[in-house]
């Protein structure tokens, strides 16, 4: 007597998600994940624009396959599945001018879609969200850190980081030499919220004189001291400055542009900082914004590998059944870490670390 053969197991599914943001890498860590996993039989779907496609209906998401992500895919800045980071779930505003808890919604779209774990890449604000959701709604968890700030803790470096540096020391390269020719003060404005990463990699590997980051307070009569030192001392006709978007004003005010909406983002105070030199020191002086040009480069080899082996071992965890986890960057290797634990408290330039101690022998001034 013949007897059927038993139903194939169900073919495991995973979800990928870029929230935040955008940053160099996004696209090489989702070809990696994508990789990883179909090596294993497992299907991904991309969820789009963050969590923000997982609250319309019907969902709005693609089924992931190898064929989709060749080289060609690594190379490419921003993320194809789109992103995020406005409408926190849980007070989600509405068009009213309210603010409503959407985040059963959420949780019921990843439900419907019969996700058995999730790997959500962005940074720690990014990530808080997606560990409350996770805990809400019961969904495996692992988490990927990006961003340009390069400050989620328990990481050494994050995904997008060590691009932007990258865009903002060539911005350096580049200033220097039209600085020489018309004999002028070259103040470069670069991103970076609440940490002076990008300001401080970038000032010392392109040269500058002066590096303002939110970290260390400055005074404007010490950078003046510094420019004039350049011209005086040094019998140079120019100088380079590099400051960090957070650095605030001698009052203590930071300075934000206000967006279509209302929304607030730093802006400004490579200008008021510029202005401020030129006044006290008879400088030309010239300011440039660097702005999203540092977010949407390819990514350098650099962010390529660490895309790669973060998206491969957050695959790696999902099959350990490990979750509530971040994938981390340290000592060159990589490890994982609680979520809480990186979300607990930013990282910012280490006072007493090897930047600012390099920074201070080669002479350059941090304001202090």
């Amino acid at each position: 007597m013949s007897r059927n053969p038993p139903p194939a197991p169900a073919k495991k599914r995973i979800g990928i998600l870029t929230s935040g943001g955008d940053c160099a890498g996004l696209n090489a860590i989702i070809r990696a994940a994508v990789y990883a996993a179909t090596r294993l039989g497992w299907e991904v779907v991309g969820i789009e624009d963050g969590t923000a496609g997982l609250l319309e209906r019907p969902l709005r998401y693609k089924v992931l396959t190898r064929q989709m992500f060749d080289a060609t895919i690594m190379r490419l800045g921003g993320t194809i599945l789109g992103t995020t980071n406005k409408g926190n779930p849980f007070k989600f505003p509405m068009p009213d001018g309210s603010f409503k808890d959407r985040s059963q919604e959420i949780i019921d779209g990843f439900r419907e879609l019969g996700i058995e774990a999730l790997i959500g890449i962005g940074g720690d604000g990014s990530m808080a969200i997606l560990k409350t959701l996770a805990e809400r709604g019961g969904i495996k968890l692992v988490c990927i850190p990006k961003t340009i700030d390069n400050d989620v803790g328990k990481t050494e470096n994050s995904v997008g980081f060590v691009t932007a540096a990258y865009v903002a020391t060539e911005a350096l390269d580049r200033l220097q030499p039209t600085a020489a020719s018309h004999d002028r003060v070259m103040v470069l404005e670069v991103m970076g919220r609440d940490a002076g990463a990008i300001a401080i990699s970038a000032g010392i590997a392109g040269g500058a004189d002066v590096i303002l980051i939110p970290e260390i307070p400055y005074d404007i009569d010490k950078v003046v001291e510094k420019i004039n030192e350049v011209r005086d001392q040094e019998g140079r006709n120019f100088a380079l400055v590099v400051v960090s978007e957070a650095v605030r004003t001698a009052d203590g005010k930071a300075l934000q542009v206000e967006h279509l909406g209302g929304e607030k983002r730093y802006g400004g105070i490579g200008h008021y900082i510029g202005d401020q030199i030129a006044q006290k020191t008879g400088f030309e002086t010239r300011v440039t914004v660097l702005g999203h040009v540092q977010r949407g480069c390819a990514p350098i080899p650099e962010d390529r590998l660490m895309a790669a082996a973060f998206g491969v071992h957050a695959v790696e965890l999902v099959a350990a059944g490990k979750f509530d986890r971040m994938v981390a960057w340290s000592n060159r290797q990589v490890i994982d870490v609680p979520i809480a634990e990186a979300i607990a408290s930013q990282q910012e330039v280490d006072l007493g670390g090897a930047l600012v101690k390099t920074a201070r022998s080669l002479g350059i001034c941090l304001g202090d």
